[in-house]
């Protein structure tokens, strides 16, 4: 059998394009025009809207709930136990996003229902949406957000002192609530490294009086550490006191 000609080949489809003359094939127009009618302009700002929130989604939940406060405290945990990466921190990750969307969805729930579903049936618009849907968040940044580190920003800015709450603007809350978080979070992290802190100094006072100073602390008081922890029920204290201390 002698092989088919390589010209053959190549030329096949364009010998059996009549056959396809009466089929019409779809085309794909990848061109860019100005919009004629407000209808597309409207499509269009909606493409660029969802975009834009899913570009920034993660820095929202950074900044506007109560992931950056359990974040550092899970970190702070970590390094006072002493385990290196035990747990993993995308374990620590998983489980700072775990509860912040439980500390959430209360707000979460308020935002739909008063924000995005009237909008979605077309009752509002982009506007009122967007402030009803920043509500809940916006008040919960205020609960959990110092005065003091409030008037910081509104000084920088050399801004009058707001009234009421709806006259505190986003760009001035956000990195408020932000060193306010950190703050908490710094605190709490000095309350857990304490206990463990002075079982490194017990450990260590032990071994220099036995004479064993080339043995390094650490590798003694990390499983008298661990075990503290686990009689105690370190994770059932941690958490529930955290949740808990969201106002």
């Amino acid at each position: 059998m002698k092989p088919i000609p390589r010209l053959f080949i190549v030329a096949l489809p364009f010998l059996l394009l009549p056959l396809f003359g009466a089929v019409d094939i779809p085309t794909v127009n990848l061109s860019l025009n100005a919009p004629t009618e407000p209808k597309e302009l409207v499509n269009t700002l909606n493409i660029v809207v969802v975009l834009t929130l899913l570009v920034l989604a993660p820095s929202l939940i950074l900044v506007m709930t109560s992931f950056l406060r359990l974040i550092v405290v899970f970190a702070f945990l970590r390094q006072a136990l002493g385990t290196q990466q035990t747990p993993p921190t995308q374990l620590l990750v998983s489980l700072a996003l775990v509860l912040t969307l439980f500390i959430m969805e209360p707000m979460g729930r308020e935002a739909y229902t008063n924000g995005i579903e009237p909008y979605m049936e077309k009752k509002i618009g982009y506007e009122a949406a967007f402030d009803e849907a920043v509500k809940p968040f916006k008040q919960f940044m205020l609960r959990n957000t110092r005065e003091s580190d409030l008037a910081l920003f509104y000084r920088i800015r050399k801004l009058p002192n707001p009234k009421t709450e709806e006259d505190v603007t986003l760009p001035i809350l956000l990195p408020a609530f932000m060193i306010s978080e950190l703050k908490t979070a710094f605190e709490i992290g000095f309350l857990i490294f304490l206990p463990f802190l002075v079982i490194d100094m017990v450990v260590s006072s032990v071994l220099m009086s036995m004479g064993m100073m080339m043995l390094p602390p650490v590798m003694i008081s990390l499983p008298f550490k661990i075990l503290i922890f686990v009689l105690v029920d370190g994770w059932h204290l941690l958490v529930g006191n955290l949740v808990e201390s969201f106002k």
